[in-house]
């Protein structure tokens, strides 16, 4: 999933926006779930994974007949997997041979994902690229 949706992102922003976005969610996931549950241990790998879902979609987003087939499309499947994550979150989460998923991570690395893209299209677009 880190392949895919990285080489997503990769396309509409760069080396650069893949990275910076992996770490803003990570952060993000991890902040919120160890303020949230402190005696969870989480690394933030699957909380950026998330991010990158959510980041994909949110720029594959404009005027353009074949963006928004993508967006449909890459939406539908993150939508999915937001639901069986709060899903999973509600129901107490899902038991892995390490222990438990931190389902409240990745809900949070969605979130600063969105956040990220909502803050950059703030953003005044630079001059030669309109």
């Amino acid at each position: 999933m880190l392949y895919v949706f990285g080489k997503l992102v990769e396309e509409e922003e760069g080396a650069l926006g893949v990275w910076t976005t992996y770490i803003v969610c990570a952060l993000g996931g991890s902040l919120v779930s160890f303020f949230v549950i402190p005696d969870a241990v989480s690394l933030g790998a699957s909380a950026a994974v998330f991010g990158l879902f959510i980041v994909s979609v949110l720029l594959k987003l404009s005027w353009n007949i074949r963006k928004l087939l993508e967006a449909a499309i890459l939406g539908q499947f993150v939508y999915q997997q937001v639901v069986r994550e709060i899903q999973n979150h509600v129901a107490g989460g899902v038991a892995t041979a390490g222990g438990q998923v931190n389902h409240l991570a990745h809900l949070c690395g969605a979130l600063a994902g969105a956040i990220l893209v909502l803050l950059l299209r703030q953003l005044p677009e630079p001059e030669g690229q309109k």
